[in-house]
Protein backbone atom coordinates (compact mmCIF):
# COMPACT_ATOMS: atom_id res chain seq x y z
CA UNK A 1 0.00 0.00 0.00
CA UNK A 2 1.14 3.49 -1.07
CA UNK A 3 2.02 5.21 2.02
CA UNK A 4 1.39 9.21 2.22
CA UNK A 5 3.04 10.34 5.56
CA UNK A 6 6.70 11.83 5.30
CA UNK A 7 8.36 11.36 8.48
CA UNK A 8 11.28 13.89 9.15
CA UNK A 9 14.22 12.22 10.75
CA UNK A 10 16.25 15.19 11.29
CA UNK A 11 12.89 17.68 12.18
CA UNK A 12 14.05 20.62 10.47
CA UNK A 13 13.41 23.71 12.69
CA UNK A 14 11.11 26.53 11.62
CA UNK A 15 13.94 29.25 12.67
CA UNK A 16 12.17 32.26 11.76
CA UNK A 17 8.66 34.22 10.24
CA UNK A 18 7.46 37.29 8.78
CA UNK A 19 3.75 38.42 8.25
CA UNK A 20 2.31 41.24 6.54
CA UNK A 21 -1.57 42.10 6.18
CA UNK A 22 -3.96 44.33 5.38
CA UNK A 23 -6.26 47.03 7.78
CA UNK A 24 -8.60 44.79 8.18
CA UNK A 25 -6.97 41.66 9.12
CA UNK A 26 -5.07 43.93 11.46
CA UNK A 27 -8.09 44.92 13.73
CA UNK A 28 -9.25 41.71 13.78
CA UNK A 29 -8.36 38.74 16.71
CA UNK A 30 -4.80 38.32 15.90
CA UNK A 31 -3.87 41.47 14.75
CA UNK A 32 -1.22 42.05 17.37
CA UNK A 33 0.57 39.14 16.30
CA UNK A 34 1.47 40.33 12.77
CA UNK A 35 4.32 41.94 12.55
CA UNK A 36 3.75 44.52 9.60
CA UNK A 37 -0.08 46.09 9.33
CA UNK A 38 -0.83 48.04 6.19
CA UNK A 39 -2.40 51.46 6.80
CA UNK A 40 -3.70 51.17 2.96
CA UNK A 41 -4.66 47.83 0.94
CA UNK A 42 -2.64 48.95 -1.84
CA UNK A 43 0.16 49.59 -0.14
CA UNK A 44 1.91 52.28 -2.21
CA UNK A 45 1.33 50.96 -5.41
CA UNK A 46 -1.09 51.44 -8.66
CA UNK A 47 -2.63 48.10 -8.52
CA UNK A 48 -3.93 45.51 -6.06
CA UNK A 49 -2.04 42.82 -8.24
CA UNK A 50 1.28 45.28 -7.74
CA UNK A 51 0.68 45.31 -3.66
CA UNK A 52 -0.14 41.60 -3.40
CA UNK A 53 3.31 41.27 -5.23
CA UNK A 54 5.01 43.61 -3.06
CA UNK A 55 3.32 42.02 0.22
CA UNK A 56 4.88 38.74 -0.66
CA UNK A 57 8.88 40.64 -1.40
CA UNK A 58 8.20 42.23 1.69
CA UNK A 59 7.51 38.99 4.00
CA UNK A 60 10.43 37.14 2.23
CA UNK A 61 12.74 39.70 2.98
CA UNK A 62 11.95 40.33 6.97
CA UNK A 63 12.00 36.02 6.77
CA UNK A 64 15.36 36.34 5.91
CA UNK A 65 16.31 38.98 7.85
CA UNK A 66 14.44 37.76 11.32
CA UNK A 67 16.65 34.36 11.19
CA UNK A 68 19.59 36.13 10.90
CA UNK A 69 20.61 35.53 7.31
CA UNK A 70 21.47 36.34 4.13
CA UNK A 71 20.12 36.15 0.77
CA UNK A 72 23.44 33.81 -0.32
CA UNK A 73 22.37 31.84 3.11
CA UNK A 74 18.99 30.52 1.50
CA UNK A 75 19.19 27.44 -1.12
CA UNK A 76 15.99 28.12 -2.47
CA UNK A 77 12.44 29.80 -2.23
CA UNK A 78 9.44 27.65 -2.31
CA UNK A 79 6.32 29.90 -3.20
CA UNK A 80 2.79 30.57 -4.36
CA UNK A 81 -0.15 32.23 -5.15
CA UNK A 82 -4.04 32.50 -6.45
CA UNK A 83 -3.21 34.93 -9.76
CA UNK A 84 -2.73 33.65 -12.84
CA UNK A 85 1.03 31.59 -13.70
CA UNK A 86 1.49 32.67 -9.60
CA UNK A 87 2.55 36.37 -10.65
CA UNK A 88 3.00 37.59 -7.24
CA UNK A 89 5.27 35.23 -6.28
CA UNK A 90 7.14 34.90 -9.40
CA UNK A 91 7.42 38.59 -9.97
CA UNK A 92 8.50 39.15 -5.91
CA UNK A 93 11.50 37.12 -6.16
CA UNK A 94 12.56 39.11 -8.83
CA UNK A 95 14.06 41.01 -5.54
CA UNK A 96 15.94 38.24 -4.59
CA UNK A 97 19.31 36.11 -6.16
CA UNK A 98 17.85 33.04 -4.74
CA UNK A 99 16.73 29.84 -6.64
CA UNK A 100 12.73 29.82 -6.91
CA UNK A 101 10.76 26.95 -6.92
CA UNK A 102 7.23 27.91 -8.00
CA UNK A 103 4.45 25.96 -6.49
CA UNK A 104 0.40 25.96 -6.63
CA UNK A 105 -1.85 24.17 -4.94
CA UNK A 106 -4.72 26.86 -4.01
CA UNK A 107 -5.24 27.44 -0.55
CA UNK A 108 -3.14 24.95 0.71
CA UNK A 109 0.00 26.25 -0.97
CA UNK A 110 1.66 27.17 2.46
CA UNK A 111 1.40 23.62 3.54
CA UNK A 112 2.33 22.20 0.24
CA UNK A 113 5.35 24.61 0.13
CA UNK A 114 6.52 23.19 4.09
CA UNK A 115 6.19 19.91 2.83
CA UNK A 116 8.55 20.64 0.01
CA UNK A 117 11.07 22.90 2.21
CA UNK A 118 10.65 20.09 4.81
CA UNK A 119 12.04 17.28 1.76
CA UNK A 120 15.00 19.48 0.59
CA UNK A 121 16.32 20.21 4.23
CA UNK A 122 15.20 17.29 5.92
CA UNK A 123 17.18 15.52 2.85
CA UNK A 124 20.67 17.57 3.57
CA UNK A 125 19.75 19.24 -0.02
CA UNK A 126 19.79 22.68 1.44
CA UNK A 127 20.74 23.95 4.67
CA UNK A 128 17.93 26.59 4.49
CA UNK A 129 15.32 27.24 2.79
CA UNK A 130 12.48 29.76 2.76
CA UNK A 131 8.34 28.96 2.02
CA UNK A 132 5.83 32.12 1.01
CA UNK A 133 2.49 32.63 0.06
CA UNK A 134 0.30 35.47 0.03
CA UNK A 135 -3.20 36.87 -1.56
CA UNK A 136 -5.12 40.19 -1.91
CA UNK A 137 -8.81 40.56 -1.51
CA UNK A 138 -9.15 42.84 -4.28
CA UNK A 139 -7.18 40.46 -7.14
CA UNK A 140 -8.93 37.22 -6.15
CA UNK A 141 -12.49 38.89 -6.52
CA UNK A 142 -11.08 40.33 -9.79
CA UNK A 143 -9.80 37.16 -11.38
CA UNK A 144 -12.32 34.10 -9.27
CA UNK A 145 -15.61 36.48 -9.33
CA UNK A 146 -16.33 39.79 -10.30
CA UNK A 147 -14.56 43.44 -9.98
CA UNK A 148 -15.49 44.94 -7.18
CA UNK A 149 -16.64 48.20 -9.54
CA UNK A 150 -19.72 46.42 -10.25
CA UNK A 151 -20.79 45.98 -6.85
CA UNK A 152 -22.24 42.18 -6.13
CA UNK A 153 -23.88 41.69 -3.60
CA UNK A 154 -21.86 38.65 -1.95
CA UNK A 155 -24.00 35.36 -0.82
CA UNK A 156 -24.40 34.75 2.81
CA UNK A 157 -22.07 31.46 2.32
CA UNK A 158 -19.44 33.49 0.92
CA UNK A 159 -16.10 34.03 2.21
CA UNK A 160 -13.56 37.09 2.81
CA UNK A 161 -10.15 36.40 0.99
CA UNK A 162 -7.24 37.43 3.06
CA UNK A 163 -4.66 40.70 2.54
CA UNK A 164 -1.92 39.16 3.57
CA UNK A 165 1.43 37.43 3.22
CA UNK A 166 3.37 35.09 5.18
CA UNK A 167 6.82 33.46 5.01
CA UNK A 168 8.76 30.99 6.87
CA UNK A 169 12.30 29.54 7.33
CA UNK A 170 13.23 25.78 7.89
CA UNK A 171 16.92 25.41 8.86
CA UNK A 172 18.49 22.01 9.31
CA UNK A 173 20.50 24.04 12.42
CA UNK A 174 19.00 26.12 15.28
CA UNK A 175 16.33 26.54 17.15
CA UNK A 176 12.81 26.65 17.02
CA UNK A 177 9.12 24.68 16.52
CA UNK A 178 10.49 21.29 14.63
CA UNK A 179 8.73 20.07 11.46
CA UNK A 180 8.05 16.63 12.45
CA UNK A 181 6.03 15.28 9.56
CA UNK A 182 4.20 16.04 6.62
CA UNK A 183 0.93 13.95 4.70
CA UNK A 184 0.72 14.34 0.63
CA UNK A 185 -2.65 15.06 -0.19
CA UNK A 186 -5.07 14.02 -2.76
CA UNK A 187 -7.35 15.69 -5.06
CA UNK A 188 -10.91 15.33 -3.96
CA UNK A 189 -14.09 16.23 -5.45
CA UNK A 190 -17.81 15.96 -4.23
CA UNK A 191 -19.10 17.84 -6.64
CA UNK A 192 -19.26 21.70 -5.29
CA UNK A 193 -20.14 24.03 -7.47
CA UNK A 194 -20.24 26.84 -6.07
CA UNK A 195 -17.94 29.18 -6.30
CA UNK A 196 -18.42 31.14 -4.00
CA UNK A 197 -18.80 28.16 -0.99
CA UNK A 198 -15.24 27.15 -0.89
CA UNK A 199 -15.64 25.96 2.71
CA UNK A 200 -17.55 23.06 1.60
CA UNK A 201 -15.77 22.20 -1.61
CA UNK A 202 -12.69 21.93 0.78
CA UNK A 203 -13.49 20.02 3.72
CA UNK A 204 -13.98 16.71 2.17
CA UNK A 205 -10.19 17.05 1.26
CA UNK A 206 -9.02 18.41 4.64
CA UNK A 207 -10.93 15.54 6.18
CA UNK A 208 -9.32 12.78 3.77
CA UNK A 209 -5.71 14.01 4.37
CA UNK A 210 -6.57 14.54 8.48
CA UNK A 211 -7.96 11.06 8.43
CA UNK A 212 -5.16 9.51 6.32
CA UNK A 213 -2.31 11.28 8.53
CA UNK A 214 -4.05 9.82 11.71
CA UNK A 215 -4.15 6.60 10.29
CA UNK A 216 -0.34 6.59 8.96
CA UNK A 217 1.29 8.23 11.89
CA UNK A 218 -0.55 6.73 14.74
CA UNK A 219 -1.65 9.22 16.30
CA UNK A 220 -4.91 10.78 17.60
CA UNK A 221 -6.80 14.05 17.77
CA UNK A 222 -6.01 14.31 21.60
CA UNK A 223 -2.34 14.52 20.34
CA UNK A 224 -2.44 17.73 19.50
CA UNK A 225 -2.75 20.79 20.63
CA UNK A 226 -4.61 21.95 17.97
CA UNK A 227 -5.33 20.59 14.43
CA UNK A 228 -5.88 23.69 12.27
CA UNK A 229 -7.28 23.94 8.86
CA UNK A 230 -6.74 26.50 6.49
CA UNK A 231 -9.26 28.47 5.13
CA UNK A 232 -12.50 26.15 5.45
CA UNK A 233 -14.49 29.29 7.30
CA UNK A 234 -17.58 28.62 9.88
CA UNK A 235 -19.63 26.64 7.38
CA UNK A 236 -16.48 24.64 6.05
CA UNK A 237 -15.35 23.91 9.28
CA UNK A 238 -18.63 22.33 10.93
CA UNK A 239 -18.96 19.96 7.68
CA UNK A 240 -15.02 19.16 8.54
CA UNK A 241 -15.94 18.26 11.87
CA UNK A 242 -19.08 16.31 10.99
CA UNK A 243 -16.85 14.03 8.02
CA UNK A 244 -14.11 13.66 10.25
CA UNK A 245 -17.04 12.06 13.62
CA UNK A 246 -18.31 9.88 10.53
CA UNK A 247 -15.02 8.70 9.77
CA UNK A 248 -14.75 7.59 13.85
CA UNK A 249 -12.54 11.04 14.73
CA UNK A 250 -13.54 13.23 17.10
CA UNK A 251 -11.87 16.35 16.61
CA UNK A 252 -14.31 18.98 18.13
CA UNK A 253 -11.59 19.41 21.14
CA UNK A 254 -8.92 20.60 19.22
CA UNK A 255 -9.95 22.05 15.95
CA UNK A 256 -9.87 25.96 14.87
CA UNK A 257 -9.51 27.26 11.52
CA UNK A 258 -7.62 30.39 9.97
CA UNK A 259 -10.33 31.40 8.58
CA UNK A 260 -12.61 31.72 12.07
CA UNK A 261 -9.23 33.05 13.55
CA UNK A 262 -8.79 36.07 10.94
CA UNK A 263 -11.59 37.99 11.35
CA UNK A 264 -14.44 38.68 13.83
CA UNK A 265 -17.05 36.51 12.40
CA UNK A 266 -20.07 38.98 11.92
CA UNK A 267 -22.27 39.93 9.25
CA UNK A 268 -19.56 41.85 7.12
CA UNK A 269 -17.24 39.06 6.82
CA UNK A 270 -19.98 36.33 6.22
CA UNK A 271 -18.16 32.68 6.54
CA UNK A 272 -14.42 34.33 7.98
CA UNK A 273 -11.07 34.38 6.09
CA UNK A 274 -10.05 32.42 2.56
CA UNK A 275 -7.21 32.56 0.09
CA UNK A 276 -3.43 31.35 0.32
CA UNK A 277 -2.63 34.61 2.76
CA UNK A 278 -5.16 33.03 5.51
CA UNK A 279 -3.18 30.15 6.77
CA UNK A 280 0.32 31.87 5.82
CA UNK A 281 -0.94 35.03 8.25
CA UNK A 282 -2.15 32.87 11.05
CA UNK A 283 0.05 30.40 11.34
CA UNK A 284 3.13 32.12 10.63
CA UNK A 285 2.53 35.45 13.50
CA UNK A 286 -0.17 33.84 16.62
CA UNK A 287 0.43 29.99 16.30
CA UNK A 288 3.84 30.46 15.46
CA UNK A 289 4.58 32.39 18.78
CA UNK A 290 2.44 29.74 20.63
CA UNK A 291 4.91 27.01 19.79
CA UNK A 292 8.20 29.06 20.34
CA UNK A 293 6.45 29.76 23.79
CA UNK A 294 5.74 26.29 24.04
CA UNK A 295 2.32 27.31 24.87
CA UNK A 296 1.26 24.59 22.18
CA UNK A 297 3.37 21.34 21.92
CA UNK A 298 2.30 19.46 18.86
CA UNK A 299 0.29 21.41 16.07
CA UNK A 300 -1.24 19.80 12.83
CA UNK A 301 -1.72 22.23 9.43
CA UNK A 302 -3.76 21.02 7.57
CA UNK A 303 -3.94 23.81 4.77
CA UNK A 304 -6.98 23.79 2.24
CA UNK A 305 -6.87 24.44 -1.45
CA UNK A 306 -9.85 24.69 -3.75
CA UNK A 307 -8.40 24.19 -7.42
CA UNK A 308 -10.45 26.06 -9.75
CA UNK A 309 -10.51 28.47 -12.13
CA UNK A 310 -12.16 31.57 -13.59
CA UNK A 311 -12.71 29.36 -16.84
CA UNK A 312 -13.43 26.18 -14.97
CA UNK A 313 -16.19 27.76 -13.30
CA UNK A 314 -17.85 29.75 -16.30
CA UNK A 315 -17.99 25.67 -17.96
CA UNK A 316 -19.65 24.55 -15.24
CA UNK A 317 -17.06 22.37 -13.81
CA UNK A 318 -17.62 21.21 -10.29
CA UNK A 319 -14.72 22.30 -7.35
CA UNK A 320 -11.40 19.99 -6.92
CA UNK A 321 -9.95 20.50 -3.85
CA UNK A 322 -6.81 19.31 -2.01
CA UNK A 323 -4.97 19.85 1.11
CA UNK A 324 -1.75 18.57 2.70
CA UNK A 325 -0.97 18.05 6.76
CA UNK A 326 2.19 19.58 8.16
CA UNK A 327 3.19 18.92 11.93
CA UNK A 328 5.51 20.82 13.86
CA UNK A 329 6.10 20.23 17.36
CA UNK A 330 7.63 23.12 20.31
Amino acid sequence: MRKRTLIFKNKPKLIATATVAGPKEGIGPIGEYIETVLDDDLFGEKTFEKAERKMISRAIGKAIGNAGLEERDIGAIIAGDLLNQIISSSFACRDFDIPFLGVYNACSTMSEAFLIGGVLVDGGYCENVLCATGSHFSSAERQYRYPLELGNTRPPQAQWTVTGAGAAVLSAEGTGPKLVSATVGKVVDYGVTDANNMGSAMAPAAMEVTCTHFKESGLKPEDYDLVVTGDLGAFGSRIYKDLMWEKGFDIGKCHVDCGEMIYNIREDEFQGGSGAGCSAVVFNSYIYQKLLKKQYKRVLLVATGALLSSVSSQQGDSIPSIAHAVAFES
